[in-house]
């Protein structure tokens, strides 16, 4: 069994901070959409630094539940939360965040969702962790951990007073 801790606080906030500040070099305004739940936390974070750095930006969230690909196979009465976002995305540079990337499928559900908004310019992708094992062709462009889990661990965000990231193995390996 793997250690469920794989980054401490103070890591997250030095990845966070870095994060931050390669966003705010690309762009002189930023437009950061977290997805929730995970990605609406590392959003707000991002935009906290951002906005101390004097950065201008403009924020929404996502719930992409309704354009998962797998509805059918999770609960049968999902978590909803409500999307907003209050600017135009028409024409807009989008940083999209998210707190773990692993296959590609929530990514490409929220860029759906994203679409019925309007049609940017182009979308970015900040994630704080990308932990591999891809099965769709979807690439983060900013990147605060990279580490390779294996399919049987699930690796959360965990921001119960402090910043953790753990791994933990969801299912039995001796069958």
């Amino acid at each position: 069994m793997t250690e469920p801790i794989l980054y401490r606080p103070e890591a997250v906030e030095d990845a966070l901070d870095q994060m931050a500040e390669n966003i705010a070099v690309s762009e002189s305004e930023v437009c950061l959409v977290g997805i929730h739940s995970g990605g609406a936390d590392v959003a707000d974070a991002i935009q906290k630094r951002l906005e101390q750095k004097g950065v201008s930006v403009m924020r929404g969230n996502l719930d992409i539940s309704f354009y998962r690909d797998d509805l059918d196979t999770i609960a049968p009465h999902p978590l909803v939360r409500r999307s907003e976002l209050p600017f135009d995305v028409a024409g807009k540079s989008i940083w999209l965040v998210d707190d773990v990337l692993y296959s590609g499928r929530t990514i490409r559900a929220a860029m759906d969702e994203i679409f019925d908004y309007g049609r940017p310019a182009s979308i970015r992708l900040a994630v704080l962790v990308d932990r591999g094992g891809r099965q769709l062709p979807i690439a983060a462009e900013c990147v605060g951990f990279s580490h390779e889990a294996p399919a049987d661990c699930n690796v959360e965000l965990v921001t119960e007073g402090q910043w953790l990231i753990e791994q933990r193995q969801v299912k039995s390996c001796d069958h």
